[in-house]
C-alpha cells in the first residue's frame, strides 16, 4: 500500500463523506424548506397559515447557533477553532525514510464536516521533495483524488509570512470542499470543510483562517538544493582552473611565442657568430 493510501485512512472526517454528507445535508435541506417551516401554522387557520409563509425565509440563525471550540496546545504545536465538539484520531505509518505521524481533528455540526489533519513527516522525507511538490501531492491530490472530484480553482498562500501553503477548492457528487494546506518545517496542515454547496458552510471561513502557530520549527533545507549547488560549484571552479593552466602552459603563447620570440632578437642584431664574437 502506497503512502497516499495509507495516509488517507487518518482523514476519519473522510470516511463520513459517504453516510453523513450524503445524509446530514438532506435533512438540513428539508429543515430550511418552506414546506416544513408552514406546517405548524396550518394549525391555526389556513388562510393564516398562507399569510405566515411569506415570513418564512429566515435559514440565516443557523450561522450564529455554530459554536467554536479551540483545538491544540503548545505541545500539539498550534491552535485553532473548529466548530462543534472536535474528536482526535492518532496514527503512525513507517514508510522508507522513517516514521510518518498523523494526528486529525474532525467535528461534524449541521451537515458540514470540519477537519485539520497534522502529518509530521520524517526530515528525510521533506528535504528531499519541493515544498510545492509535498502541498500538491500529499495535500491537494489526495483530497481531489478521495472525493473523485475536480479542482475549482487554487491559490498560493503563506503562514508567519514563511511557511508556504495553498487554499483550493474541489467540487464533486458528495460535496464541495473549501481546504487549506500549509507546510510548517517537516508538518503539513491539511484543514477542510465538506458540505452541501446549496446550503453552504457559514462558519467554514473563521475555521480555516484561525490557524495560529506555537514556537513553529524552522524550514527544512532542502537536500536537492544544497548538495548539487555545493557540489556543481567545486566542479565548475576546477574546470576553469584547468583552462586557465592550459593556456599559459601548453598554449602556444607559453611556449613556443616566447621561445621563438627571444631567438629572432638576437638574429635581427647580427649573425649568430658575431655576437658571439662581439661580446668576447
Amino acid at each position: 500500500m502506497s503512502l497516499k493510501s495509507r495516509l488517507l485512512t487518518a482523514f476519519s472526517a473522510l470516511a463520513l463523506i459517504a453516510s453523513g454528507c450524503a445524509s446530514g445535508p438532506q435533512t438540513t435541506q428539508a429543515g430550511g424548506s418552506s414546506t416544513v417551516e408552514e406546517l405548524p401554522g396550518e394549525e391555526n387557520a389556513q388562510g393564516q397559515g398562507q399569510a405566515q409563509a411569506t415570513p418564512a425565509p429566515t435559514p440565516t440563525p443557523a450561522a450564529s447557533t455554530v459554536q467554536f471550540a479551540t483545538v491544540g496546545s503548545p505541545e500539539d504545536g498550534f491552535t485553532v477553532k473548529m466548530p462543534g465538539a472536535p474528536q482526535v484520531v492518532r496514527n503512525k505509518v513507517t514508510i522508507a525514510s522513517g516514521d510518518v505521524n498523523i494526528a486529525t481533528w474532525n467535528s461534524n455540526v449541521e451537515g458540514v464536516i470540519y477537519a485539520l489533519t497534522a502529518t509530521d513527516y520524517p526530515i528525510k522525507f521533506v528535504s528531499t521533495r519541493a515544498p510545492e511538490t509535498i502541498l500538491n501531492k500529499e495535500g491537494r491530490d489526495v483530497l481531489v483524488g478521495q472525493l473523485k472530484g475536480t479542482l475549482k480553482s487554487e491559490e498560493n498562500i503563506t503562514i508567519n509570512d514563511t511557511y508556504p501553503g495553498k487554499a483550493f477548492v474541489i467540487g464533486s457528487d458528495q460535496g464541495e470542499v473549501k481546504a487549506r494546506s500549509y507546510l510548517v518545517g517537516p508538518r503539513l496542515y491539511t484543514m477542510l470543510a465538506l458540505y452541501n454547496p446549496s446550503i453552504g458552510a457559514p462558519a467554514a471561513d473563521e475555521f480555516l483562517r484561525s490557524l495560529a502557530l506555537i514556537n513553529p520549527p524552522p524550514r527544512v533545507e532542502r537536500a536537492t538544493k544544497g548538495s548539487t549547488p555545493g557540489t556543481g560549484t567545486p566542479a565548475t571552479g576546477t574546470g576553469t582552473g584547468t583552462p586557465g593552466t592550459g593556456t599559459p602552459g601548453t598554449g602556444t603563447p607559453g611556449t613556443g611565442t616566447p621561445g621563438t620570440g627571444t631567438t629572432p632578437p638576437g638574429t635581427t642584431g647580427g649573425t649568430t657568430p658575431p655576437p658571439g664574437t662581439g661580446t668576447k
